[in-house]
């Protein structure tokens, strides 16, 4: 399967602006990359980037004064399989961890796990440890939060998305990745691309999504909160404690978010001037 997405996105800074941006396909995804994700900047500005401290690439660059706008749009190949499902994987015990997970075991900003211990092993205590105990959280979790646009708040925990039982796919995964870490089970926050692919269209703006992934027998496994079922097409971005380690703009210093705009789509043989002129169309 091929997939184009990209992105717009445009601010309003009254000053000049130091800027870092996680806008680039994730290392682990490069090497599908069938056009490259070439990041550009109008009117241009001098952009460099490094790797950040969880392996996720960052672009740096100085905004001038005025209105800016940053957009890429790239073709990537996926193998077009939704999310791998596998029951048998057991969890593995805290002492036999490799050492990159522990971290992922630890309260952060937004995951308060000291606050959601008890909460978590009166519900999971009972379950099978490994897949079928993250599922259940999983369940919870989905059944737990009503989704809204509407409800999005920048600053909700997960004990307050808990308590809230409202917000985006941010707080699903949030609370999530907190019920497992209270369970002695490693779990990171992801951020990227996830279309409406294998599934009807939906009727509304399309957006970055949040998920999470856990360490189980085997290695990362991927889990969805919001959706609560595999999805075909992910094109992961960023991984991080939570929200605070991702977040795809940090301004340092006033800027003003003006457009939004994210694209993913299956190649069907559609004229690709169609999908060249997309991000442009809505101006």
């Amino acid at each position: 399967m091929q997939i184009r997405a990209g992105f717009q996105i445009s601010f309003n800074c009254p000053a000049p602006t130091p800027m870092s941006l996680l806008l680039s396909v994730h290392p682990d995804r490069r090497a599908d990359l069938i056009t490259p994700d070439t990041l550009i900047s109008s009117p241009a500005a001098p952009m460099s980037r490094e790797p950040d401290l969880f392996g996720n690439i960052v672009t740096r660059v100085l905004a001038p004064a005025g209105p800016i706008t940053f957009s890429a749009l790239f073709d990537i190949a996926d193998s077009g399989e939704p999310d791998v499902q596998d029951w048998a994987a057991g969890q593995v015990s805290v002492e036999a961890l490799p050492s990159e997970a522990l971290p992922f075991l630890l309260a952060s900003r937004y995951c308060e796990t000291d606050e959601l211990n008890d909460l978590a092993w009166s519900l999971f205590g009972a379950t099978k440890p490994g897949w079928a105990r993250v599922q259940a959280i999983v369940d919870y979790v989905h059944d737990r939060i009503r989704f809204g646009y509407h409800h999005a708040r920048a600053t909700r925990s997960a004990k307050q998305g808990h308590e809230e039982r409202v917000g985006v796919c941010r707080d699903f995964a949030h609370l999530a990745v907190a019920l497992c870490r209270c369970m002695n089970i490693p779990a990171r926050y992801c951020t990227g691309y996830l279309g409406d692919i294998g599934i009807p269209p939906v009727d509304a703006p399309m957006d970055f999504s949040a998920w999470f992934e856990v360490y189980l027998e085997g290695g990362w496994r991927t889990f969805d909160a919001r959706h609560n079922t595999p999805r075909i097409g992910r094109i992961i971005i960023a991984r991080g404690r939570d929200a605070a380690d991702v977040a795809i703009s940090t301004s340092f210093g006033t800027a003003w978010l003006t457009e939004f705009k994210v694209f993913t789509d299956e190649v069907t043989g559609i004229d690709d001037r169609f999908h060249q002129t997309r991000l442009m169309a809505a101006e």
